[in-house]
Protein backbone atom coordinates (compact mmCIF):
# COMPACT_ATOMS: atom_id res chain seq x y z
CA UNK A 1 0.00 0.00 0.00
CA UNK A 2 1.55 3.27 -1.17
CA UNK A 3 -1.21 5.90 -0.89
CA UNK A 4 1.22 8.70 -1.74
CA UNK A 5 1.57 7.58 -5.37
CA UNK A 6 -2.00 8.75 -6.14
CA UNK A 7 -1.03 12.22 -4.87
CA UNK A 8 2.06 12.58 -7.08
CA UNK A 9 1.85 15.55 -9.46
CA UNK A 10 1.73 14.62 -13.16
CA UNK A 11 5.13 13.60 -14.53
CA UNK A 12 6.69 12.53 -11.21
CA UNK A 13 7.99 8.95 -11.63
CA UNK A 14 7.31 6.24 -9.04
CA UNK A 15 10.97 5.18 -9.25
CA UNK A 16 14.23 6.71 -10.42
CA UNK A 17 17.27 5.13 -12.08
CA UNK A 18 20.74 5.56 -10.62
CA UNK A 19 22.57 3.87 -13.49
CA UNK A 20 23.13 7.11 -15.41
CA UNK A 21 26.03 8.01 -13.08
CA UNK A 22 28.64 5.79 -11.45
CA UNK A 23 29.54 8.30 -8.73
CA UNK A 24 29.18 11.89 -7.52
CA UNK A 25 32.45 12.67 -9.32
CA UNK A 26 30.89 11.31 -12.52
CA UNK A 27 27.94 13.73 -12.08
CA UNK A 28 30.48 16.56 -11.75
CA UNK A 29 32.45 15.45 -14.84
CA UNK A 30 29.31 15.21 -16.96
CA UNK A 31 28.10 18.62 -15.74
CA UNK A 32 31.45 20.17 -16.70
CA UNK A 33 31.07 18.83 -20.26
CA UNK A 34 27.48 20.06 -20.48
CA UNK A 35 27.81 23.51 -18.89
CA UNK A 36 31.52 24.34 -19.36
CA UNK A 37 31.19 28.11 -19.84
CA UNK A 38 28.37 28.71 -17.37
CA UNK A 39 29.06 30.03 -13.84
CA UNK A 40 28.99 27.21 -11.26
CA UNK A 41 29.79 28.91 -7.94
CA UNK A 42 29.98 32.55 -6.88
CA UNK A 43 31.19 34.23 -3.68
CA UNK A 44 32.27 37.76 -2.72
CA UNK A 45 31.49 38.92 -6.27
CA UNK A 46 33.72 36.33 -7.98
CA UNK A 47 32.24 33.53 -10.12
CA UNK A 48 33.93 30.34 -11.29
CA UNK A 49 32.68 28.61 -14.42
CA UNK A 50 32.26 24.85 -14.62
CA UNK A 51 35.45 24.79 -16.75
CA UNK A 52 37.38 26.66 -14.06
CA UNK A 53 35.98 24.36 -11.38
CA UNK A 54 37.24 21.43 -13.47
CA UNK A 55 40.73 22.95 -13.64
CA UNK A 56 41.04 23.78 -9.93
CA UNK A 57 39.57 20.48 -8.73
CA UNK A 58 41.96 18.59 -11.04
CA UNK A 59 44.92 20.54 -9.61
CA UNK A 60 43.92 19.91 -5.99
CA UNK A 61 43.00 16.30 -6.76
CA UNK A 62 46.43 15.74 -8.34
CA UNK A 63 48.09 17.28 -5.28
CA UNK A 64 46.22 14.95 -2.92
CA UNK A 65 46.95 11.92 -5.07
CA UNK A 66 50.44 12.57 -6.41
CA UNK A 67 52.10 14.87 -3.89
CA UNK A 68 50.53 13.49 -0.71
CA UNK A 69 50.20 9.93 -1.98
CA UNK A 70 46.61 9.48 -0.78
CA UNK A 71 44.97 6.22 -1.84
CA UNK A 72 41.38 5.46 -2.84
CA UNK A 73 39.12 5.45 0.21
CA UNK A 74 41.36 7.67 2.38
CA UNK A 75 39.40 10.27 4.34
CA UNK A 76 39.99 14.02 3.95
CA UNK A 77 38.42 16.51 6.38
CA UNK A 78 37.12 19.85 5.08
CA UNK A 79 36.68 22.60 7.68
CA UNK A 80 35.47 25.92 6.27
CA UNK A 81 32.39 28.09 5.73
CA UNK A 82 30.87 28.78 2.31
CA UNK A 83 33.82 29.97 0.24
CA UNK A 84 34.78 29.07 -3.35
CA UNK A 85 37.50 26.84 -1.87
CA UNK A 86 34.81 24.65 -0.31
CA UNK A 87 33.25 23.13 -3.46
CA UNK A 88 36.74 22.99 -5.01
CA UNK A 89 37.89 20.86 -2.06
CA UNK A 90 34.77 18.65 -2.10
CA UNK A 91 34.95 17.81 -5.80
CA UNK A 92 38.75 17.44 -5.78
CA UNK A 93 38.50 14.87 -2.97
CA UNK A 94 35.73 12.95 -4.76
CA UNK A 95 37.51 13.05 -8.14
CA UNK A 96 40.64 11.64 -6.48
CA UNK A 97 38.60 8.66 -5.22
CA UNK A 98 38.78 9.85 -1.61
CA UNK A 99 36.12 10.34 1.08
CA UNK A 100 34.91 13.80 2.17
CA UNK A 101 34.63 14.28 5.94
CA UNK A 102 32.63 17.49 6.33
CA UNK A 103 33.66 19.25 9.53
CA UNK A 104 31.82 22.07 11.25
CA UNK A 105 34.21 25.06 11.50
CA UNK A 106 32.67 26.11 14.82
CA UNK A 107 33.61 22.84 16.50
CA UNK A 108 35.38 23.05 19.82
CA UNK A 109 38.79 21.37 20.11
CA UNK A 110 37.15 18.38 21.81
CA UNK A 111 34.58 17.92 19.04
CA UNK A 112 37.18 18.32 16.30
CA UNK A 113 39.53 15.82 17.93
CA UNK A 114 36.72 13.25 18.19
CA UNK A 115 35.72 13.61 14.54
CA UNK A 116 39.26 13.49 13.16
CA UNK A 117 40.11 10.42 15.23
CA UNK A 118 36.80 8.69 14.60
CA UNK A 119 37.00 9.18 10.82
CA UNK A 120 40.69 8.27 10.65
CA UNK A 121 41.37 11.32 8.47
CA UNK A 122 45.07 12.00 7.91
CA UNK A 123 44.51 15.12 5.81
CA UNK A 124 42.55 18.30 6.51
CA UNK A 125 41.75 21.34 4.34
CA UNK A 126 40.99 24.21 6.69
CA UNK A 127 40.43 27.97 6.59
CA UNK A 128 43.02 29.82 8.70
CA UNK A 129 40.35 31.37 10.99
CA UNK A 130 40.02 27.98 12.74
CA UNK A 131 43.63 26.79 12.67
CA UNK A 132 44.08 27.64 16.36
CA UNK A 133 41.47 24.98 17.22
CA UNK A 134 43.29 22.40 15.08
CA UNK A 135 46.62 23.40 16.64
CA UNK A 136 45.29 22.50 20.11
CA UNK A 137 44.51 18.90 19.15
CA UNK A 138 46.55 18.03 16.06
CA UNK A 139 49.18 16.14 18.09
CA UNK A 140 46.44 13.91 19.52
CA UNK A 141 45.05 12.99 16.09
CA UNK A 142 46.31 11.08 13.05
CA UNK A 143 46.52 14.25 10.93
CA UNK A 144 49.70 14.28 8.80
CA UNK A 145 48.77 16.75 6.05
CA UNK A 146 47.32 20.23 6.60
CA UNK A 147 46.24 22.50 3.74
CA UNK A 148 45.41 26.03 4.92
CA UNK A 149 43.38 28.55 2.96
CA UNK A 150 42.57 32.19 3.61
CA UNK A 151 39.11 33.63 2.99
CA UNK A 152 40.07 35.62 -0.08
CA UNK A 153 42.35 33.07 -1.75
CA UNK A 154 40.22 32.40 -4.84
CA UNK A 155 39.40 36.06 -5.49
CA UNK A 156 41.27 38.18 -8.06
CA UNK A 157 44.11 40.47 -6.96
CA UNK A 158 43.97 43.02 -5.27
CA UNK A 159 40.58 42.01 -3.78
CA UNK A 160 42.06 38.75 -2.43
CA UNK A 161 44.88 40.57 -0.62
CA UNK A 162 42.53 43.24 0.76
CA UNK A 163 40.03 40.70 2.14
CA UNK A 164 42.80 38.57 3.66
CA UNK A 165 44.34 41.62 5.34
CA UNK A 166 41.01 42.96 6.63
CA UNK A 167 39.97 39.55 8.01
CA UNK A 168 43.32 39.01 9.75
CA UNK A 169 44.41 42.43 10.93
CA UNK A 170 41.40 44.76 11.02
CA UNK A 171 38.64 42.36 12.08
CA UNK A 172 41.12 40.16 13.96
CA UNK A 173 39.22 37.02 12.89
CA UNK A 174 42.35 34.85 12.70
CA UNK A 175 43.68 33.94 16.17
CA UNK A 176 47.43 33.22 16.29
CA UNK A 177 48.30 29.61 15.46
CA UNK A 178 51.39 27.54 14.86
CA UNK A 179 51.16 24.69 12.34
CA UNK A 180 54.69 24.56 10.91
CA UNK A 181 54.08 21.77 8.38
CA UNK A 182 50.97 23.29 6.82
CA UNK A 183 50.85 23.97 3.06
CA UNK A 184 48.90 26.92 1.67
CA UNK A 185 45.90 26.17 -0.59
CA UNK A 186 47.28 28.15 -3.55
CA UNK A 187 50.62 26.36 -3.21
CA UNK A 188 48.82 23.00 -3.30
CA UNK A 189 47.02 24.04 -6.51
CA UNK A 190 50.32 25.11 -8.11
CA UNK A 191 52.08 21.88 -7.17
CA UNK A 192 49.12 19.80 -8.33
CA UNK A 193 49.13 21.58 -11.70
CA UNK A 194 52.47 19.85 -12.50
CA UNK A 195 50.73 16.46 -12.70
CA UNK A 196 48.26 15.17 -15.28
CA UNK A 197 44.94 14.24 -13.70
CA UNK A 198 41.95 12.11 -14.60
CA UNK A 199 39.05 11.37 -12.28
CA UNK A 200 39.60 8.12 -10.38
CA UNK A 201 36.87 5.59 -11.17
CA UNK A 202 34.51 5.06 -8.24
CA UNK A 203 31.43 2.86 -8.04
CA UNK A 204 28.07 2.96 -6.28
CA UNK A 205 29.34 1.05 -3.24
CA UNK A 206 32.27 3.37 -2.50
CA UNK A 207 31.76 5.80 0.37
CA UNK A 208 31.62 9.41 -0.88
CA UNK A 209 30.92 11.24 2.39
CA UNK A 210 31.32 10.53 6.08
CA UNK A 211 28.65 12.93 7.24
CA UNK A 212 28.64 13.44 10.99
CA UNK A 213 25.37 13.83 12.85
CA UNK A 214 24.95 16.57 15.43
CA UNK A 215 25.65 14.31 18.36
CA UNK A 216 22.78 15.53 20.55
CA UNK A 217 22.72 12.11 22.22
CA UNK A 218 26.44 11.93 22.93
CA UNK A 219 29.42 11.77 20.57
CA UNK A 220 28.64 12.48 16.92
CA UNK A 221 28.50 9.51 14.55
CA UNK A 222 29.60 9.40 10.92
CA UNK A 223 26.82 8.36 8.53
CA UNK A 224 28.38 6.39 5.66
CA UNK A 225 26.90 7.91 2.51
CA UNK A 226 27.94 6.03 -0.62
CA UNK A 227 27.98 7.24 -4.20
CA UNK A 228 24.77 5.25 -4.66
CA UNK A 229 23.09 7.12 -1.77
CA UNK A 230 24.12 10.54 -3.07
CA UNK A 231 23.44 9.87 -6.77
CA UNK A 232 20.04 8.41 -5.86
CA UNK A 233 19.12 11.50 -3.83
CA UNK A 234 20.24 13.83 -6.63
CA UNK A 235 18.13 11.86 -9.12
CA UNK A 236 15.16 11.83 -6.73
CA UNK A 237 15.34 15.59 -6.10
CA UNK A 238 15.89 16.29 -9.82
CA UNK A 239 12.79 14.28 -10.76
CA UNK A 240 10.78 16.19 -8.17
CA UNK A 241 11.83 19.69 -9.29
CA UNK A 242 12.37 19.18 -13.04
CA UNK A 243 9.06 20.69 -14.21
CA UNK A 244 9.51 23.70 -11.96
CA UNK A 245 13.15 24.53 -12.74
CA UNK A 246 12.96 23.73 -16.47
CA UNK A 247 16.08 23.55 -18.63
CA UNK A 248 17.39 27.08 -18.20
CA UNK A 249 20.08 27.36 -15.50
CA UNK A 250 19.42 30.06 -12.90
CA UNK A 251 20.87 31.21 -9.56
CA UNK A 252 20.26 29.51 -6.21
CA UNK A 253 21.15 31.24 -2.95
CA UNK A 254 23.25 28.90 -0.80
CA UNK A 255 23.17 30.33 2.71
CA UNK A 256 23.17 27.12 4.75
CA UNK A 257 26.76 25.86 5.12
CA UNK A 258 27.92 23.21 2.63
CA UNK A 259 29.05 20.99 5.51
CA UNK A 260 25.32 20.58 6.30
CA UNK A 261 23.73 17.71 4.36
CA UNK A 262 20.70 19.78 3.23
CA UNK A 263 22.84 22.44 1.59
CA UNK A 264 25.39 19.90 0.31
CA UNK A 265 22.94 17.67 -1.57
CA UNK A 266 20.20 20.14 -2.50
CA UNK A 267 22.30 23.14 -3.52
CA UNK A 268 25.89 22.08 -4.15
CA UNK A 269 25.08 18.77 -5.88
CA UNK A 270 21.52 18.72 -7.26
CA UNK A 271 21.43 22.27 -8.61
CA UNK A 272 25.03 21.95 -9.86
CA UNK A 273 23.80 18.90 -11.82
CA UNK A 274 21.10 21.14 -13.34
CA UNK A 275 23.74 23.69 -14.41
CA UNK A 276 22.61 26.31 -11.89
CA UNK A 277 24.97 28.73 -10.15
CA UNK A 278 25.34 28.40 -6.38
CA UNK A 279 25.66 31.88 -4.88
CA UNK A 280 27.54 31.16 -1.66
CA UNK A 281 26.76 33.22 1.46
CA UNK A 282 29.75 33.00 3.81
CA UNK A 283 28.11 34.34 6.97
CA UNK A 284 24.29 34.01 6.90
CA UNK A 285 24.13 35.04 10.57
CA UNK A 286 25.01 38.56 9.48
CA UNK A 287 21.45 39.26 8.28
CA UNK A 288 22.35 42.88 7.39
CA UNK A 289 25.17 41.74 5.13
CA UNK A 290 23.09 38.85 3.77
CA UNK A 291 20.17 41.08 2.71
CA UNK A 292 22.55 43.66 1.23
CA UNK A 293 24.31 40.94 -0.77
CA UNK A 294 21.19 39.37 -2.31
CA UNK A 295 19.33 42.65 -2.85
CA UNK A 296 20.39 43.00 -6.46
CA UNK A 297 20.71 39.33 -7.41
CA UNK A 298 17.86 37.94 -9.45
CA UNK A 299 17.85 34.53 -7.82
CA UNK A 300 15.37 31.81 -8.71
CA UNK A 301 15.69 29.57 -5.64
CA UNK A 302 16.71 29.65 -2.01
CA UNK A 303 16.90 26.91 0.61
CA UNK A 304 16.92 27.42 4.36
CA UNK A 305 15.63 26.56 7.80
CA UNK A 306 12.80 28.25 9.71
CA UNK A 307 15.10 30.50 11.76
CA UNK A 308 16.90 31.74 8.62
CA UNK A 309 13.64 32.67 6.88
CA UNK A 310 12.37 34.27 10.09
CA UNK A 311 15.58 36.33 10.40
CA UNK A 312 15.27 37.56 6.80
CA UNK A 313 11.59 38.44 7.20
CA UNK A 314 12.36 40.50 10.31
CA UNK A 315 14.92 42.63 8.43
CA UNK A 316 13.36 45.92 7.26
CA UNK A 317 15.12 45.82 3.87
CA UNK A 318 14.20 42.26 2.93
CA UNK A 319 10.93 43.39 1.34
CA UNK A 320 13.02 45.40 -1.17
CA UNK A 321 14.86 42.31 -2.46
CA UNK A 322 14.17 41.46 -6.13
CA UNK A 323 11.87 38.41 -6.09
CA UNK A 324 10.87 38.67 -9.78
CA UNK A 325 12.63 35.43 -10.76
CA UNK A 326 11.96 33.47 -7.56
CA UNK A 327 10.32 30.12 -8.31
CA UNK A 328 11.37 27.89 -5.39
CA UNK A 329 11.79 28.35 -1.64
CA UNK A 330 12.58 25.07 0.08
CA UNK A 331 12.51 24.74 3.86
CA UNK A 332 13.95 21.79 5.77
CA UNK A 333 16.24 20.86 8.65
CA UNK A 334 13.54 21.69 11.21
CA UNK A 335 9.79 22.31 11.16
CA UNK A 336 8.71 25.41 9.27
CA UNK A 337 6.27 27.46 11.34
CA UNK A 338 2.96 28.43 9.78
CA UNK A 339 3.43 32.11 10.70
CA UNK A 340 6.84 32.22 8.97
CA UNK A 341 5.49 30.47 5.84
CA UNK A 342 2.55 32.89 5.71
CA UNK A 343 4.76 35.97 5.98
CA UNK A 344 7.16 34.52 3.39
CA UNK A 345 4.36 34.24 0.85
CA UNK A 346 3.06 37.73 1.66
CA UNK A 347 6.58 39.19 1.19
CA UNK A 348 7.86 37.20 -1.80
CA UNK A 349 4.65 36.17 -3.52
CA UNK A 350 5.74 32.51 -3.48
CA UNK A 351 4.86 29.60 -1.21
CA UNK A 352 7.48 28.24 1.17
CA UNK A 353 7.62 24.51 0.39
CA UNK A 354 8.61 22.15 3.16
CA UNK A 355 10.72 19.03 2.70
CA UNK A 356 11.98 16.45 5.17
CA UNK A 357 15.08 14.36 5.54
CA UNK A 358 17.99 13.42 7.74
CA UNK A 359 21.74 13.09 7.47
CA UNK A 360 21.08 9.34 7.33
CA UNK A 361 18.90 9.72 4.20
CA UNK A 362 21.33 11.86 2.18
CA UNK A 363 18.98 13.82 3.15
CA UNK A 364 15.71 14.05 1.17
CA UNK A 365 12.97 11.54 2.04
CA UNK A 366 9.70 13.49 1.76
CA UNK A 367 8.86 16.60 -0.20
CA UNK A 368 5.74 18.62 -0.86
CA UNK A 369 4.63 18.99 -4.48
CA UNK A 370 6.35 21.91 -6.19
CA UNK A 371 3.00 23.28 -7.41
CA UNK A 372 1.81 23.84 -3.83
CA UNK A 373 0.10 27.22 -3.62
CA UNK A 374 0.00 27.52 0.17
CA UNK A 375 1.85 26.11 3.16
CA UNK A 376 0.08 22.95 4.37
CA UNK A 377 1.96 22.09 7.59
CA UNK A 378 2.99 18.73 6.10
CA UNK A 379 6.50 17.49 5.33
CA UNK A 380 5.18 16.16 2.04
CA UNK A 381 4.97 12.85 0.18
CA UNK A 382 7.63 10.14 0.09
CA UNK A 383 9.75 10.99 -2.97
CA UNK A 384 10.37 8.63 -5.91
CA UNK A 385 11.82 5.19 -5.00
CA UNK A 386 11.10 5.92 -1.32
CA UNK A 387 8.76 4.22 1.14
CA UNK A 388 7.57 5.67 4.43
CA UNK A 389 6.09 3.52 7.18
CA UNK A 390 4.69 4.75 10.50
CA UNK A 391 5.72 2.15 13.10
CA UNK A 392 5.23 1.50 16.82
CA UNK A 393 7.96 0.81 19.37
CA UNK A 394 8.02 -2.87 18.36
CA UNK A 395 8.75 -1.88 14.71
CA UNK A 396 5.30 -2.97 13.55
CA UNK A 397 3.49 -0.86 10.95
CA UNK A 398 0.57 1.30 12.09
CA UNK A 399 -2.45 2.32 10.06
CA UNK A 400 -3.39 5.57 8.32
CA UNK A 401 -3.94 8.35 10.86
CA UNK A 402 -2.10 6.56 13.67
CA UNK A 403 0.79 8.36 15.36
CA UNK A 404 4.14 6.52 15.49
CA UNK A 405 7.77 6.65 14.45
CA UNK A 406 8.53 7.72 10.87
CA UNK A 407 10.57 4.99 9.15
CA UNK A 408 12.17 5.32 5.71
CA UNK A 409 13.36 2.83 3.12
CA UNK A 410 15.00 3.71 -0.19
CA UNK A 411 18.30 3.91 -2.12
CA UNK A 412 19.27 7.12 -0.30
CA UNK A 413 19.36 5.46 3.15
CA UNK A 414 22.92 5.33 4.55
CA UNK A 415 24.95 2.13 4.80
CA UNK A 416 25.23 2.61 8.56
CA UNK A 417 27.32 4.52 11.07
CA UNK A 418 31.09 4.41 10.57
CA UNK A 419 32.62 1.77 12.88
CA UNK A 420 29.44 1.61 14.98
CA UNK A 421 27.59 -1.67 14.25
CA UNK A 422 25.59 -1.49 17.49
CA UNK A 423 24.27 2.03 16.86
CA UNK A 424 23.57 1.03 13.23
CA UNK A 425 21.48 -1.97 14.38
CA UNK A 426 19.51 0.36 16.68
CA UNK A 427 18.22 2.40 13.74
CA UNK A 428 18.44 0.13 10.67
CA UNK A 429 16.19 -2.93 10.64
CA UNK A 430 17.31 -6.08 8.76
CA UNK A 431 14.73 -5.36 6.04
CA UNK A 432 16.16 -1.89 5.36
CA UNK A 433 13.91 0.46 7.38
CA UNK A 434 15.64 3.45 8.93
CA UNK A 435 14.04 4.40 12.24
CA UNK A 436 14.27 8.18 12.32
CA UNK A 437 13.36 8.95 15.93
CA UNK A 438 10.76 11.38 14.58
CA UNK A 439 7.11 10.97 15.52
CA UNK A 440 4.63 11.43 12.70
CA UNK A 441 1.39 10.46 11.05
CA UNK A 442 0.33 9.73 7.44
CA UNK A 443 -3.04 10.73 6.03
CA UNK A 444 -5.11 8.93 3.37
CA UNK A 445 -3.46 10.92 0.57
CA UNK A 446 -0.02 9.75 1.71
CA UNK A 447 1.08 13.13 3.10
CA UNK A 448 3.23 12.85 6.20
CA UNK A 449 3.00 15.24 9.13
CA UNK A 450 5.84 15.37 11.62
CA UNK A 451 4.65 15.66 15.19
CA UNK A 452 8.00 15.82 16.98
CA UNK A 453 11.24 14.18 18.00
CA UNK A 454 10.70 11.14 20.20
CA UNK A 455 13.01 12.43 22.91
CA UNK A 456 11.50 15.95 22.95
CA UNK A 457 7.98 14.75 23.64
CA UNK A 458 6.46 16.04 26.90
CA UNK A 459 4.17 13.77 28.91
CA UNK A 460 1.52 15.76 30.81
CA UNK A 461 -0.81 13.62 32.94
CA UNK A 462 -0.48 10.79 30.44
CA UNK A 463 -1.11 13.03 27.42
CA UNK A 464 1.58 13.41 24.75
CA UNK A 465 2.51 17.05 24.15
CA UNK A 466 4.74 17.91 21.19
CA UNK A 467 6.87 21.08 21.50
CA UNK A 468 6.59 21.88 17.76
CA UNK A 469 2.86 22.41 18.09
CA UNK A 470 3.18 24.81 21.05
CA UNK A 471 6.06 26.69 19.37
CA UNK A 472 4.02 27.12 16.17
CA UNK A 473 1.08 28.59 18.10
CA UNK A 474 3.19 31.00 20.19
CA UNK A 475 5.13 32.06 17.06
CA UNK A 476 1.82 33.36 15.61
CA UNK A 477 1.86 36.18 18.19
CA UNK A 478 3.22 39.34 16.49
CA UNK A 479 5.29 40.27 19.56
CA UNK A 480 7.28 37.00 19.52
CA UNK A 481 10.62 36.79 17.71
CA UNK A 482 11.56 33.21 18.63
CA UNK A 483 10.30 30.49 20.93
CA UNK A 484 11.56 27.17 22.28
CA UNK A 485 9.42 24.74 24.30
CA UNK A 486 10.62 22.02 26.67
CA UNK A 487 9.15 19.80 29.40
CA UNK A 488 9.64 20.54 33.08
CA UNK A 489 9.14 18.07 35.97
CA UNK A 490 5.85 18.64 37.76
CA UNK A 491 4.63 17.01 41.00
CA UNK A 492 1.01 16.86 39.90
CA UNK A 493 1.18 16.04 36.21
CA UNK A 494 4.60 14.40 35.85
CA UNK A 495 5.68 17.12 33.45
CA UNK A 496 4.45 20.56 32.48
CA UNK A 497 5.17 22.79 29.51
CA UNK A 498 7.80 25.54 29.69
CA UNK A 499 8.19 28.18 26.95
CA UNK A 500 11.34 30.26 26.56
CA UNK A 501 10.61 33.32 24.44
CA UNK A 502 12.65 36.05 22.74
CA UNK A 503 10.52 39.19 22.44
CA UNK A 504 10.12 41.25 19.29
CA UNK A 505 7.79 43.65 21.13
CA UNK A 506 9.25 44.75 24.51
CA UNK A 507 5.68 45.23 25.83
CA UNK A 508 4.79 41.54 25.34
CA UNK A 509 3.59 40.08 28.62
CA UNK A 510 3.20 36.63 30.13
CA UNK A 511 -0.57 37.19 30.38
CA UNK A 512 -0.88 37.99 26.68
CA UNK A 513 0.92 34.76 25.79
CA UNK A 514 -1.13 32.61 28.16
CA UNK A 515 -4.42 34.12 26.99
CA UNK A 516 -3.44 33.50 23.37
CA UNK A 517 -2.50 29.89 24.21
CA UNK A 518 -5.82 29.38 25.99
CA UNK A 519 -7.59 30.39 22.77
CA UNK A 520 -5.56 28.00 20.65
CA UNK A 521 -4.53 25.02 22.79
CA UNK A 522 -6.09 22.36 25.01
CA UNK A 523 -5.56 23.14 28.70
CA UNK A 524 -2.78 20.59 29.32
CA UNK A 525 -0.74 22.02 26.43
CA UNK A 526 -0.69 25.59 27.78
CA UNK A 527 2.76 26.58 29.12
CA UNK A 528 2.72 26.66 32.93
CA UNK A 529 6.08 28.47 32.93
CA UNK A 530 7.11 31.31 30.62
CA UNK A 531 10.63 32.67 30.60
CA UNK A 532 11.85 35.65 28.57
CA UNK A 533 15.39 35.38 27.19
CA UNK A 534 17.66 37.56 25.06
CA UNK A 535 18.41 34.70 22.67
CA UNK A 536 17.90 30.96 22.18
CA UNK A 537 20.77 28.49 21.77
CA UNK A 538 20.97 27.18 18.18
CA UNK A 539 23.06 24.94 15.99
CA UNK A 540 25.06 26.49 13.16
CA UNK A 541 22.18 26.02 10.78
CA UNK A 542 19.65 27.60 13.11
CA UNK A 543 17.97 24.62 14.78
CA UNK A 544 16.90 25.53 18.31
CA UNK A 545 18.76 23.32 20.79
CA UNK A 546 16.07 22.12 23.17
CA UNK A 547 18.65 20.07 25.04
CA UNK A 548 20.51 23.28 25.98
CA UNK A 549 17.25 24.97 26.94
CA UNK A 550 16.53 22.05 29.29
CA UNK A 551 20.05 22.24 30.74
CA UNK A 552 19.80 25.97 31.35
CA UNK A 553 16.22 26.37 32.57
CA UNK A 554 15.15 22.93 33.81
CA UNK A 555 18.18 20.97 35.01
CA UNK A 556 20.14 23.83 36.56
Amino acid sequence: MKPWLNSYPAGIPETISIDEYSSVADVFDQSVKKYAELPAFSNFGKSLTFREMNKYTAQLGAYLKNELGLKKGDRVAVMMPNLLQNPIAIFAILRAGLVVVNTNPLYTARELKHQLNDSGAETIIIVENFCHVLQDVVAETGIKNIIVTRMGDMLPFPKSAIINLVVKYLKKMVPVYHLPNAVMFKQALNQGAKHPFVTVASNHDDIAFLQYTGGTTGLSKGAMLTNKNMVANMQQASAWIKDLVGNKPEIIITALPLYHIFSLTANCLTFMKQGWMNYLITNPRDINGFVKEIKNIQFAAITGVNTLFNGLLNHPDFKNVDFSRLILTLGGGMSVQHSVAQRWKETTGKALIEAYGLTETSPAACMNPMNLKDFNGMIGLPISSTEVSIQNDDWNELGIGEVGEICIRGPQVMQGYWKRPKETANVLSPDGWLHTGDIGVMNEQGFVKIVDRKKDMILVSGFNVYPNEIESVIAELPGVLEVGVVGKPDEKSGESVMAIIVKKDPELSENTIKNFCRENLTAYKIPRTIIFADELPKTNVGKILRRELRDKYVNH
